[in-house]
């Protein structure tokens, strides 16, 4: 994938004048010595921060090595002022971190009190409204703090990506899609450009395209990725030609920004013009790391790249779309552990999910839309949809959107696509989540999110959490599924 930043991840330790130098120096490089062991790539920065003109040094060496997101770490209590203002002036993503003590016999002469140093640390943090990530509990041993920088890392690769991003949106939604309408205010306010065209810019995409030398390799490409499954080989040039036009131009049209995803329309009128379903290529555009949702979904589009940017895995955008009738349940038991009839539901979309996602994949129709367009003639202006059963494995659903007065908020629910044949068309698969029904009415349906939802492919909750959480997002805005013994706030007890 090329549409992320290359993390360069520094660590820092910081330490009050009137502790040991020498304790936050050992228990630095003894978290150094972990995350070597557990492949982790850090910059040790050299200078010991015990005042204002450390953390300057300090800052200095930082810019010089391009450290991109910086650990902080508190190998004693920490000096107060110059640990929140290196976080403050470093504008990087940035984790705080504490020693625990090592022993017994530590304690009469090396204690070293990070434990109450973190609190001072964040309280000052607050003082300057930094956002800084802090673990579930962050003070621990060497190895410890390794496995929590291990958890910063997908987090800081997302707030480095959402700081250089840019979407590029080309229509209006459809007749009747108001579920994808949302203010684009908060994307600024995230400090992600738009770039908002018509469909008709979209089309000039294409036609601008024409004649391109790369199509020919590009056809070929999309013919070894398919296989047997290819059915249309003779619109493939076609589909080439649009592929080689939208990375033209957001290789064009990227300006100040390092990363680009899209939010496109894709019907009605597309079929008509340019005589082929874009779903396809928008699969190949997402095995690259560059969503492109449908119906112009903006927040849909936002929400794929988060879950690219928390899994470094291919991400699609999926309709929580239909029930799964009783006899397929009961036919299936054997697959389906402890979850319950109302857990399950089917995640489909037309074909814009990435091929190394889906079983047996091939280039197909699209079913509603030739019903439509094309009633009782041979396929034609539908063609190009990617369609296959969703591998079965583990997955998370998350949504951010706005509201209509520009407030954020955000679902997340680990779940996994089940072993079974969901006996449709589209790229589809049978999902089950624990205590789905519940999520569906106190949180989906409640919160008015859009049927819309973004899948990551893996079990990404924590990591999202935390990025929601540090681009702003209050916890009250921040929804979940419920265990059973957990109550929704609008849930009737009785």
């Amino acid at each position: 994938m090329k549409n992320l930043p290359e993390l360069k991840l520094g660590i820092v330790a910081v330490s009050r004048d009137c502790f040991p130098v020498s304790l936050s120096e050992k228990r630095k490089n003894n978290v150094l010595a972990e995350c070597k062991k557990v492949g982790i790539k850090i910059h040790d920065v050299p200078v010991m921060v015990e005042n204002e003109t450390d953390a300057l040094k300090a800052l200095n060496f930082i810019n010089e090595k391009q450290i991109n997101a910086l650990v902080i770490y508190l190998g004693n209590f920490g000096p107060e002022t110059p640990t929140t203002l290196l976080a403050q002036k470093f504008r990087g993503p940035v984790m705080f971190s504490a020693a625990a003590e090592e022993s017994t016999a530590s304690l009469a002469t090396q204690r070293g009190d990070a434990y109450c140093g973190m609190l001072n640390a964040s309280y000052n943090a607050g003082l300057r409204k930094l956002k800084v990530y802090i673990p579930e509990y962050p003070v621990g041993m060497p190895d410890e703090i390794a496995k929590m920088i291990m958890e910063f890392i997908p987090v800081a690769r997302t707030i480095l990506a959402l700081s250089r991003l840019k979407i590029f949106s080309f229509g209006p939604r459809p007749q009747d899609f108001l579920a994808c309408n949302a203010p684009i205010k908060p994307l600024y306010d995230l400090g992600i450009e738009i770039m908002e065209n018509s469909e008709l810019d979209l089309y000039d995409v294409y036609k601008s395209a024409e004649g391109n030398k790369n199509i020919p390799a590009v056809a070929k490409d999309m013919a070894k990725e398919l296989g047997s499954g290819n059915k249309y080989p003779d619109i493939l040039n076609k589909l080439a030609q649009f592929e080689v036009g939208l990375l033209n131009f957001m290789e064009k049209n990227l300006g100040a920004s390092e990363f680009g995803i899209f939010a496109n329309k894709c019907w009605p009128a597309f079929e008509k013009y340019f005589e082929f379903v874009p779903c396809y290529v928008n699969s190949r555009l997402a095995s690259r790391g560059i969503p492109v949702s449908c119906e112009v979904d903006i927040y849909g589009a936002l929400s794929e790249y988060i879950g690219v940017c928390a899994t470094e895995k291919p991400a699609t955008l999926l309709d929580i779309n239909n029930s799964v009738p009783e006899d397929m349940y009961k036919e299936n038991k054997n697959k389906l552990s402890s979850y319950k009839f109302t857990d399950l539901f089917m995640g489909f979309h037309c074909g814009n999910t990435a091929s190394e996602c889906l079983c047996d994949c091939s280039m197909k129709y699209q079913f509603i839309m030739h019903s439509l367009m094309e009633p009782g003639k041979e396929p034609n202006i539908t063609r190009g949809t990617l369609e296959g059963r969703i591998k079965p494995g583990d997955i998370t659903i998350f949504r951010i959107q706005s509201t209509a007065d520009t407030q954020l908020k955000a679902y997340m629910a680990e779940g996994e696509v089940l072993d079974i044949d969901p006996c449709s068309f589209g790229g589809i698969g049978v999902i089950a989540i624990k205590e789905m029904a519940r999520f569906y009415r106190h949180v989906l349906i409640e919160h008015r999110f859009p049927h819309h939802s973004a899948v990551a492919f893996a079990h990404a909750g924590k990591t999202i959490f935390d990025i929601c959480k540090l681009i702003g997002l209050s916890t009250s805005n921040i929804f979940y599924n419920q265990s059973p013994e957990q109550k929704y706030p609008t849930e009737n007890p009785f």
